[in-house]
């Protein structure tokens, strides 16, 4: 089989919905990261503390947990193409205000906003899923990730151009600018998709909008009765590690350029040293999942992440850098692994709901661990929110180990 044939066996499935899926996140990726290499200084620039810091997190996870359900049941209820390109262009125009926030009161009425706009991110997994063939989940996924880091692997560097030459406020600044061109044209994109469901036809209107939040509430719940325990048990291990990163995530920046004495532009270049990592590892890594299966890949990223939060504690550039080697293939691996294995065990008509009750709580545990992280930083030592982390992993690792095992039937 010659070179074309190959790749054409092997990547042909990406078309239709997944080819303008996959554009709207180049297009996406390509600047997302501008702004947020230097968030916590911008914010700092802007009169924030460590602790505010923290509140901003915690706004931005509650917010995105309050339209979780409601996000899957819409997407089930109505479809995934009308929610999905109406809240990307809010989510494109939002961040003008981050532009131009006078303080870091205004930046957190734009956080708010913002993520109230990501109502769409259950149909946007939805559709996702839908539109992928069951055999190629794997390699789908991994691609995805592959495609969505290769494109943001110059944001880093462009990030602290801006910061070399502007300095945090009006680099940060310049950046959501060019983050707002970017996301309106992969809004534009999005148009093209095309519905993957039969949904019920009726319109929504705001009042149907507040009518539907118990019944939204009510069916999200409801899914964990029918699905298998496996899939309870993973989004366990799921919340649980989401809270283990956000109590570390916002304060990395500020531990390893204020504590450890990393220059700032060392900062992007570590950040694009992760990215790289997750790139050469996204293809191999979705093909492990296909072949080997999802249980054991998803051990494995547990395995190898494990370490990452102690090691960015050693304040020593070496370390630091093999921290994020670590953390880089944990997150090329984890990814496809647990989006295949979602999607090999939750039945289309019901994935919306499972999505959004999943990522309502996901998000809200984020948001406590964004604010628990603030407040130990500030209030107690800097080291002890990478600690707590690492042992909230280490459970992680345990469950894993514990009570997953490969599925036997696929959706």
């Amino acid at each position: 089989m010659g070179i074309r044939s190959r790749i054409i066996h092997e990547f042909g499935f990406i078309s239709g919905n997944l080819s303008v899926l996959l554009s709207s996140w180049i297009l996406i990726n390509l600047v997302a990261g501008i702004p947020n290499t230097y968030f916590s200084l911008y914010v700092e620039e802007l009169g924030g503390t460590p602790f505010i810091i923290g509140v901003i997190s915690f706004t931005s996870f509650a917010a995105l947990a309050s339209v979780q359900f409601l996000g899957g049941y819409l997407a089930d209820m109505y479809g995934r193409r009308r929610l999905l390109i109406s809240m990307s262009f809010g989510v494109a125009l939002s961040n003008l205000i981050f532009a131009f926030a006078p303080s870091w009161e205004i930046v957190v009425i734009a956080v708010l906003i913002q993520n109230l706009c990501l109502i769409h991110e259950p149909a946007i997994a939805a559709i996702t899923a839908d539109s992928m063939p069951e055999e190629k989940r794997g390699l789908g996924f991994s691609l995805i990730m592959f495609l969505a880091n290769l494109a943001s692997l110059a944001s880093p560097l462009v990030a602290g151009t801006l910061f070399l030459y502007f300095g945090t406020l009006e680099g940060v600044r310049i950046g959501f600018l060019i983050v707002t061109a970017f996301y309106l044209a992969a809004a534009i994109v999005r148009i093209r998709l095309k519905e993957t469901i039969s949904s019920s036809g009726l319109r929504l209107s705001l009042t149907g909008l507040f009518k539907a939040y118990p019944q939204a509430l009510k069916e999200s719940f409801g899914v964990w009765r029918v699905l298998p325990r496996s899939m309870f048990v993973l989004f366990l291990i799921n919340i649980i590690g989401s809270f283990s990163y956000t109590l570390i995530g916002s304060y990395l920046v500020l531990y390893t350029t204020q504590i450890s004495g990393i220059e700032e532009y060392e900062w992007a270049i570590l950040m694009t040293w992760l990215t790289a990592v997750m790139i050469i590892g996204a293809l191999p890594s979705g093909k492990l999942v296909d072949k080997y299966g999802r249980a054991k890949c998803l051990l494995m990223s547990w395995l190898i992440y494990v370490p990452f939060p102690l090691m960015v504690l050693w304040e020593d550039l070496t370390i630091i850098y093999i921290g994020f080697l670590l953390w880089g293939i944990s997150n090329a691996l984890f990814m496809p692994g647990y989006l295949a294995i979602e999607a090999d065990l939750v039945p289309k008509e019901l994935r919306g709901k499972e999505i959004g009750c999943n990522q309502f709580v996901t998000y809200l545990l984020m948001a406590a661990g964004g604010l628990v992280g603030g407040f130990l930083y500030e209030n107690t030592t800097p080291s002890l929110p990478f600690i707590l982390s690492f042992i909230l992993a280490a459970f992680c690792l345990l469950l894993q180990a514990m009570f997953i095992r490969e599925p036997t039937i696929r959706q």
